[in-house]
């Protein structure tokens, strides 16, 4: 197999063929021959875990073209070389310091003074600036500070937080009479609840400019300019006031306030409504709460031993701890039961592998290195557009595709199994199966074929094939290809179709190893041939001489067979060419290294790395792909799709395949990351699953993950659903979702 090496900064990069055995050690000899960089300077990083020497790449799980990051390490003389050089810059920095600290010890102290518009125990508003809202206080202490005001104050609603200074611009009279909906004018500034998350909801108090006023028969808006703090203004927004409105109070001074005055700036001990923290006892300090309280006794008592899990934030007793907890623990980050994880578990980003986690056999005697093959190579993706119980054709898979390597069949969903032969269930059917040769017993005529059954043979050892040694019987995978059959199941003589259209189908993909025995064989890699139906089963006796089920297949597929003239002009005219594993003909190039046993393919590409070649053959031009009638009257019908319909609809010169994989890429759901199942477009246009929109609505997620708009609660269920569309285009779908 291939990775590519990468420098942290990016600048240098090399793909390197290796094996899954290489040992860390013999890696970084390869990098030193490749970057010409020193083995003992290497640092090599995968997955966060450093690779330590000792260890095989296996033991780190690399994969097939991943990227393995490394650092290079600074010499001890380049170390010194800038020390020196930098002394006189550490200097000058620490006597800066110094004057900082220097000069806030110089700072002036606060002289208590008299204010002309306040005095100490009024009843104010005071503007937050963490929130930017208003919230009652009550005014301490005043002081004077190079000729400005300075006030001290104390939330009146929240005792636990200690006093705080605010200049007087951040401070006015408590706000105390409330204005009726039908007297408010253009250009007002009032002060409103609201809830800027959850227009809906209860939330805080803000000053608020009228620019217009909706009065509808059963709902009554605001729209104008919503002011959050001093700085931040939101424009055009609309507000629902919920019947309280405030008036914006002017200060007055001392010496105009009248006994009326006098009265309205002492606090009625009244707090205005406002959202609470903790939903779900509304913060009342009475009632037991998991949410708000400790999550095993829900009691709120003796905070002062509540301990805070880092993880999910919530609270416990220490002695509700199993085991219970005598005082807080002194590590910087603490996890509750819910959220820890073994420690010997986990591998930390830069920590060296656990021994326990080592895969190999240390104490095997085997030198084969099967680390090469691509056989070994997990896959890299997997196919989500259908189930793997999918019967059938796979959407966008057309006849005559062709893959280099097994593991790419397995990616595309068309064939599951990276090794064997027949892929179903035993108590469902077989769905796909891969002729490759390998018994002796087959019989290849194209559009007909007998397949021998599998077992009978004795594999121990690791081994891929071997010779008949016992009867095979028709269990397993031999039955589940049985049930294809459009016949009653016998396990004694088999059984033939009468109508053996009417089976189940059977996707079926030829291997280049075929060759050695049939002419319909592809010359390089794995070809999808389309459709077969069982004909027939039967037990007969083998050239080996034990006892082997023979399959009849006979090929139901509209698209002619990749073999004939007409197959041959459909995959010429559809463009389809051999494909290869991400990254496989950048290596070969790179390392000047082609497999001899697959220089068929990559005949064709190696125009595309080489220097001295001459300017390609125009390209030819591809079959067009026209829409059904029915999706395409669905497609018309979904206005609110159109642009991203148009978008796909410009890959139809290019194919079916093509433009399926637009679609997919234009509807993928932003939170499974997969082709949208029962999709809705919400008011945003985004596209989402319904599913995925109900967990994000359970999570207290109230926004589009796309773009974060707001979505309102009555009417996120009133959505533009599509789903009919997609499977259409891809059948089968839903039964993986």
């Amino acid at each position: 197999m291939y990775v590519k090496v990468r420098t942290m900064d990016g600048k240098q990069e090399a793909i390197l063929t290796i094996s899954k055995l290489t040992e860390v050690e013999d890696f970084k000899h390869e990098i030193e021959k490749e970057l010409h960089i020193k083995a003992d300077l290497q640092r090599l990083f995968f997955r966060g875990k450093q690779l330590e020497n000792g260890y095989k790449l296996y033991d780190y799980n690399v994969n097939l073209n991943d990227v393995i990051q490394l650092m290079v390490k600074v010499q001890i003389n380049d170390i010194e070389n800038k020390a020196t050089s930098s002394n006189s810059v550490t200097t000058s920095n620490s006597n800066y310091e110094k004057e900082i600290i220097d000069n806030s010890n110089k700072e002036e102290e606060l002289v208590e003074a008299e204010s002309l518009y306040y005095k100490v125990g009024d009843a104010v508003d005071c503007l937050d600036q963490t929130y930017g809202a208003w919230f009652e206080a009550i005014i301490l202490k005043i002081f004077k500070k190079e000729d400005k005001i300075i006030y001290n104050l104390q939330w009146e609603f929240d005792e636990k937080a200690p006093p705080f200074n605010v200049p007087e611009s951040s401070i006015r009279p408590r706000a105390k009479h409330l204005l009726q909906f039908n007297s408010l004018k253009i250009g007002q500034n009032v002060m409103i609840n609201h809830n800027v998350d959850d227009p809906k909801e209860t939330g805080l108090w803000y000053d608020f400019t009228v620019l217009k006023i909706d009065k509808k028969r059963r709902v009554q808006e605001l729209i104008g300019t919503l002011h959050i703090g001093r700085d931040q203004l939101l424009e055009n927004h609309k507000v629902n006031p919920k019947g309280e409105i405030f008036a914006i109070e002017e200060p007055k001074l001392l010496k105009d306030r009248t006994p009326e005055d006098e009265q309205h700036m002492i606090s009625n001990g009244k707090r205005r409504r406002v959202q609470a923290i903790c939903n779900a006892c509304l913060d009342n300090p009475r009632k037991k709460c998991r949410e708000c309280g400790c999550r095993v006794c829900a009691g709120k008592e003796d905070e002062h031993n509540l301990l805070l899990c880092d993880e999910c934030n919530s609270a416990y007793h220490l002695r509700c701890l199993n085991p219970p907890l005598s005082s807080i623990p002194e590590e910087d980050y603490w996890y509750c039961p819910e959220c820890k994880n073994d420690e010997n578990e986990i591998v930390k980003a830069g920590d060296k592998l656990k021994q326990t986690k080592k895969k190999t056999n240390e104490n095997s005697n085997s030198k084969r290195d099967w680390g090469k093959g691509m056989a070994c190579v997990g896959r890299t993706k997997e196919c989500s557009i259908v189930p793997p119980n999918h019967r059938g054709p796979i959407p966008g898979v057309e006849v005559g595709m062709c893959w280099m390597y097994r593991v790419q069949v397995s990616e595309v969903g068309v064939h599951r199994p990276h090794i064997a032969g027949i892929h179903g269930r035993e108590t469902d059917c077989a769905y796909s199966i891969v002729l490759s040769g390998g018994y002796e017993d087959d019989i290849d005529n194209g559009d007909e074929f007998i397949y021998t059954g599998s077992g009978g043979r004795d594999l121990s050892g690791n081994k891929r094939t071997a010779e008949q040694s016992c009867d095979q019987t028709l269990t397993r995978m031999n039955k589940a290809l049985a049930v294809n059959c459009n016949a009653k199941l016998n396990a004694t003589v088999g059984a033939t179709a009468e109508d053996w259209r009417g089976g189940i189908p059977v996707r079926v993909v030829r291997n280049f190893k075929l060759a050695k025995h049939s002419k319909y064989a592809p010359e390089e890699g794995n070809r999808y041939d389309g459709i077969y139906k069982v004909v027939k089963y039967y037990p007969d006796t083998g050239k080996s001489g034990f006892r082997v089920w023979r399959y009849l297949l006979r090929r139901d597929d509209p698209a002619p067979a990749p073999w004939t003239n007409e197959g041959k002009a459909r995959i010429e005219a559809l463009g389809l060419k051999p494909m290869y594993p991400d990254g496989y003909l950048e290596a070969m190039a790179k390392n000047n290294k082609t497999n001899k046993k697959r220089n068929v393919f990559a005949e064709e590409e190696k125009s595309n790395f080489s220097k001295n070649e001459e300017p390609p053959k125009k390209k030819q031009k591809c079959e067009i792909y026209e829409l059904e009638t029915e999706i395409l009257k669905h497609i018309n019908e979904d206005k609110t799709n159109a642009k991203l319909w148009d978008e796909c609809r410009k890959a139809l010169p290019d194919g079916k395949t093509i433009f399926l994989q637009k679609v997919s890429e234009r509807f993928t759901c932003p939170c499974c990351l997969e082709l949208v199942y029962n999709p809705v477009t919400i008011p945003c246009t985004h596209n989402i699953c319904v599913n995925c929109l109900k967990r994000s609505f359970s999570s207290r997620v109230n926004c589009c993950p796309s773009c974060r708009h707001l979505l309102d609660k009555i009417i996120k269920w009133k959505l533009i659903n599509f789903y009919h569309r997609l499977i259409l285009l891809y059948p089968g779908y839903e039964g993986g979702r």
